[in-house]
C-alpha cells in the first residue's frame, strides 16, 4: 500500500486526537435509496412487554442494510445499486477530509471515484467493487491520523467486499471525526482572540455611555492592594492544630510581597473567594464570571470541610488505614455524598458524616486484625468531626487558609508547579485541588485577557512608581 502520492502534493497527518462520537453508518441517512425498508409503521405491543433498547434496534437496522447489500451483490446479476450509493457516500467523506491545499489528490478522488462512469460499469455488471475499495483504503491510509493507522491496516486483510465496506465505513466515521476535532483545535486559538476582541469592544461600548462603569472594579482593586499591605490572620485557637502538622506552606506564595500589578490582581481574585458574590459593588469587569465564580467557591468549600474530616479522622487511624489509597477514595466518597447538604444543614450533614466516618474507621481496623477505636477514643473523633461543622473551628480555619494559599500559587506559578509543594494537610485532596485550581486559573487567565488593559490603568494609579515592578497586567 503506498503512502505518498506524485505531483507535489505532500501529505500532513493530522495529529491524534480524541474519538467523541460513535461512527455513522451510511443506512443512517434519511431518503436513502438501498435503505432496508420496514414493513411499515410500528404496530402497538398488547404484550405488554417494553420496547427494545434504541442501540439494540439501530444495530438490527444495520445488520439488516449490510445483509440487503450482500444478497444485492450475490444475485445473478448482481444488483450494484446500495454499491453504487455507498462510494458515492464514501467519495464525499473523502473529499471532506482534504485539505484546502491538497488540490492534485482531491482531483485523483474525482476521477478514480466517477460516479457517472461507475454507475455506466454497473449497468454492464463490470463494477470492480473490491478494487475500488482497495483504492480507498490507499486514500485512508495517506489521510488517517496516526492513531487509526492499525485500524486501516486491519481492513487489507478482508477479501469480502460486503465486509470490507462496512469496515470502511466504521474508520471513516472515526476518520471525520478527528477532521471535526482537528479543525476544532487549530481554529481554537483564532476564536479566543475573537472573543476576547469582541468582549472588550462590548465593555468599551458600555464603558463610553457609562463613564463610572468601573467604580466597583476600582475600589475592589483598591481593596486587594491594602489587603497585601496586611498580614494574614492567624488561627485563633492553636490548642488543637497538632492535627494539622506537616510540610510548611510554600513559602514564597506566603511571604509579604512587593506591591505589584499582577500580585494586586491575583489578590484581588482570591478576595472574590470570600466575597457575597450578590454584592451590589461587585466588580463590573467579572460581572460575566458571577456565576462560574460561585461554582468555584462552592467547591472551595466543600472541600475545606472533606480536607478537614479527613485530617481528623487520620489523627485516630493512624498510617496504615490512610496508607491505602482504596480506604481514602471510600472514605471520600462517603464524605462528599454525605456533605450535599452541609451548605443548608451543617450540624446535621457533619453529625451524619461523624457517625459514618468513625464507623467505617472501626470496622476497617477489626477487618485488617488491628486494635479497634475505643469508646473514648471514637467518642472523641465523632466530637472532633462534628465541631468542624463551626467556621471557626481552628482545623477548618487552618485548611482554607491553606487552600486558598494553594490557589494564590496556581496564580503565581501555575498548577503543576503548585502541586509539587503542597501545604501540609492537601494531599489526600490533591486530585480535587488540581482541578479546583486549573478551573480557577482558566477564569482569571481569560478574564486578564479581556480587562488587562483597564486593570492596567486602575493599577497605576494605586502602585507608585517605587513599588510598582511591572508596567502592565501580565497573564498569570
Amino acid at each position: 500500500m503506498t503512502r505518498g502520492g506524485g505531483g507535489g502534493d505532500t501529505i500532513s497527518k493530522m495529529p491524534d486526537v480524541e474519538e467523541s462520537v460513535p461512527p455513522k453508518y451510511p443506512g443512517d441517512s434519511e431518503g436513502r435509496s438501498c435503505k432496508p425498508e420496514t414493513s411499515g409503521p410500528p404496530q402497538e405491543d398488547k404484550s405488554g412487554s417494553e420496547d427494545p433498547p434504541p442501540c439494540k434496534v439501530k444495530e438490527t437496522v444495520h445488520n439488516a442494510f449490510w445483509d440487503h447489500l450482500k444478497e444485492q451483490l450475490s444475485a445473478a446479476p448482481p444488483d450494484f445499486s446500495c454499491a453504487l450509493e455507498l462510494l458515492k457516500e464514501i467519495k464525499e467523506i473523502l473529499l471532506s477530509l482534504l485539505l484546502p491545499r491538497q488540490n492534485r489528490l482531491r482531483i485523483e478522488i474525482e476521477e478514480a471515484l466517477d460516479m457517472d462512469l461507475l454507475k455506466q460499469e454497473a449497468e454492464h455488471g463490470a463494477l470492480k467493487v473490491l478494487y475500488l475499495s482497495k483504492y480507498v483504503l490507499n486514500m485512508m491510509a495517506l489521510l488517517c491520523a496516526p492513531v487509526r493507522d492499525e485500524a486501516v491496516q486491519k481492513l487489507e486483510n478482508i477479501t469480502d467486499p460486503v465486509w470490507l465496506l462496512r469496515g470502511i465505513f466504521q474508520v471513516l466515521g472515526r476518520m471525520k471525526m478527528d477532521m471535526v476535532n482537528y479543525t476544532i483545535q487549530s481554529l481554537q486559538p483564532h476564536l479566543q482572540e475573537h472573543s476576547i476582541q469582541y468582549e472588550r469592544a462590548k465593555f468599551q461600548e458600555l464603558l463610553n455611555k457609562q463613564p463610572s462603569l468601573l467604580n466597583h472594579t476600582t475600589k475592589w482593586l483598591t481593596q486587594a492592594a491594602a489587603d497585601l499591605t496586611m498580614s494574614p490572620p492567624a488561627c485563633p485557637d492553636t490548642s488543637d492544630s497538632s492535627s494539622v502538622a506537616g510540610p510548611s506552606p510554600n513559602e514564597a506564595a506566603n511571604n509579604p510581597e512587593p506591591l505589584s500589578p499582577t500580585m494586586v490582581l491575583c489578590q484581588g481574585f482570591l478576595n472574590l473567594l470570600l466575597w457575597d458574590l450578590e454584592n451590589e459593588e461587585f466588580p463590573e469587569t467579572l460581572l460575566m464570571d458571577r456565576t462560574r465564580l460561585q461554582e468555584l467557591k462552592s467547591q472551595l468549600h466543600h472541600l475545606t470541610v472533606m480536607a478537614s474530616v479527613l485530617l481528623v479522622a487520620s489523627s485516630f487511624s493512624g498510617s496504615v488505614l490512610f496508607g491505602s489509597p482504596q480506604f481514602v477514595d471510600k472514605l471520600k466518597r462517603i464524605t462528599k455524598s454525605l456533605l450535599e447538604d452541609f451548605h443548608s444543614r451543617p450540624e446535621e450533614a457533619i453529625l451524619t458524616v461523624s457517625e459514618q466516618v468513625s464507623q467505617e474507621i472501626h470496622q476497617s481496623l477489626k477487618n485488617m486484625g488491628l486494635v479497634a477505636l475505643s469508646s473514648d477514643n471514637t467518642a472523641s473523633l465523632m466530637g472532633q468531626l462534628q465541631n468542624i461543622a463551626k467556621k471557626e473551628n481552628c482545623v477548618r480555619s487552618v485548611i482554607d487558609q491553606r487552600i486558598h494559599l494553594f490557589l494564590k500559587c496556581c496564580l503565581v506559578l501555575g498548577v503543576q508547579r503548585s502541586l509539587l509543594d503542597l501545604p501540609g494537610g492537601l494531599a489526600l485532596i490533591e486530585a480535587e485541588l488540581a482541578e479546583l485550581g486549573q478551573k480557577f486559573v482558566n477564569l482569571t487567565h481569560h478574564n486578564q485577557q479581556v480587562f488587562g488593559p483597564y486593570y492596567t490603568e486602575i493599577l497605576k494609579t494605586l502602585i507608585s512608581p517605587a513599588q510598582a515592578l511591572e508596567t502592565k497586567v501580565e497573564s498569570v
